[in-house]
């Protein structure tokens, strides 16, 4: 089967804003010849590439609206039917992760530049919900000895 023959990939990219949206997008050279849609934890504006491609959840603190995350990622997953999920944090991208493993959603996560010694939190429950597991700098192979170092992405 020919490469255009076959059925695109569409990718769920889910992020926080600030910083964790920044480094994601610094991977769009690779997500962009493919369909891709974002999520993101709260509005902020939007460059026009953006625009009409993302999706705004609850902001949730480790509290009960992560319930709501849930559901949000259920019914977001359900929906746009992605064949792959890709963050590098932080909050949103557990409750996506979850649903995407009864939905049969592999993740990708890369584990954020910023951390260079010592794990996120999200690093830490990523690590064993990704199906594929990046970190960025060697000092966190002793957290992550299944995951691969992949030197600094950005």
């Amino acid at each position: 089967m020919r490469d255009c023959d076959r059925p695109q990939k569409k990718i769920c990219i889910v992020s926080s804003c600030g910083g964790h949206l920044t480094e994601v997008r610094a991977f769009m050279p690779v997500y962009r010849r493919y369909p891709h849609f974002y999520v993101l934890n709260d509005r902020v504006l939007l460059p026009n590439d953006m625009k009409g491609k993302t999706y705004f959840i609850r902001h949730s603190e480790r509290d009960w609206q992560v319930l709501l995350n849930l559901w949000e990622a259920w019914r977001l997953l359900r929906r746009e039917r992605p064949r792959l999920i890709l963050s590098t944090g932080a909050g949103p991208i557990v409750p996506f992760a979850m649903v995407g493993k009864v939905l049969g959603i592999p993740t990708i996560f890369i584990e954020t530049i910023a951390r260079v010694s010592a794990p996120s939190l999200a690093g830490k429950i990523m690590y064993r919900l990704a199906d594929h597991f990046f970190y960025q700098w060697g000092p966190l192979k002793k957290y992550f000895p299944k995951g691969m170092c992949a030197g600094t992405l950005l």
